[in-house]
């Protein structure tokens, strides 16, 4: 089972999962021509993702699945909710609904979403497992809640939204009405919520963990890397970072 991220933040997000022969895509940000050259870096080619999964239908998460399922052929695969809110953009994609609280399969992979709190009608995050190891994906949330909590215990590998330094969105220059929604309940998880969500899992199996969907204009890499290294105990820089432009390369569990 390995793992790599196309990209991740506020213009775009796409997830690579692979377990034997079968991989999806978790989000599909960028639109087909992008999106190609993307998955080239990785050593992969549209053809080889068998599905997406939609977390919710935001633009930088959403905006290129329908384009891309026209495109590819992909099977795309969302809550009732993420569709209907997604209407506008569908075609003759292939649909395929995901129950929030109910676990399922693609080819080697199995997978298990949970509802997350966030500004969105039906957003959800996943756990992937080849039945012995598992990754846990969790941006786009709020805050943390106790559900969460349980679904990402124990994980091999998480993916954790650091999306502000608190002060850095307190004191920068976006309206108060932006800030309030980025920093309240169904926003986005700042570096300290993130950490405190990792102190609160069963961290004994991990071997990767990487901060995500990082702010450009409300936070900076070493401040999401001290906060997680702080509850670890190891170096800063062990802490991973997915990056806008650059995603990052695969990880093996």
């Amino acid at each position: 089972m390995r793992f790599a991220s196309l990209g991740s933040g506020s213009r775009g997000n796409a997830l690579v999962v692979e377990v034997g022969s079968t991989r999806v895509l978790l989000d599909a940000g960028f639109g087909p021509r992008e999106m190609t050259r993307r998955l080239a870096r990785q050593g992969l080619v549209p053809a080889d993702i068998a599905a997406v999964l939609v977390t919710h239908e935001h633009a930088d998460h959403a905006g290129g699945a329908f384009s891309c399922g026209r495109s590819f052929g992909w099977e795309i695969r969302l809550t009732h909710g993420t569709l209907a809110a997604c209407q506008a953009r569908r075609g003759a994609e292939k649909i395929e609904l995901v129950d929030s609280q109910a676990s399922f399969s693609i080819g080697e992979i199995e997978v298990q979403p949970f509802p997350v709190p966030h500004d969105a009608r039906e957003p959800v995050q996943f756990v992937f497992s080849n039945g012995d190891r598992r990754l846990g994906v969790l941006t786009d949330a709020g805050h943390v809640t106790a559900h969460i909590v349980a679904q990402l215990d124990a994980c091999d590998a998480l993916v954790l939204e650091c999306n502000h330094s608190a002060a850095m969105l307190a004191e920068g220059p976006y309206p108060a009405a932006l800030k309030r929604r980025i920093g309240g309940p169904w926003g986005h998880l700042n570096n300290e919520a993130a950490a405190s969500l990792l102190a609160r899992v069963g961290r004994s199996r991990l071997r990767h963990v990487l901060a995500a969907h990082l702010s450009d204009e409300n936070n900076r890499p070493v401040f999401a890397q001290e906060a997680l290294a702080t509850v670890l105990g190891c170096k800063p820089d062990w802490i991973g970072i997915a990056t806008q432009d650059e995603g990052f390369a695969w990880r093996d569990l």
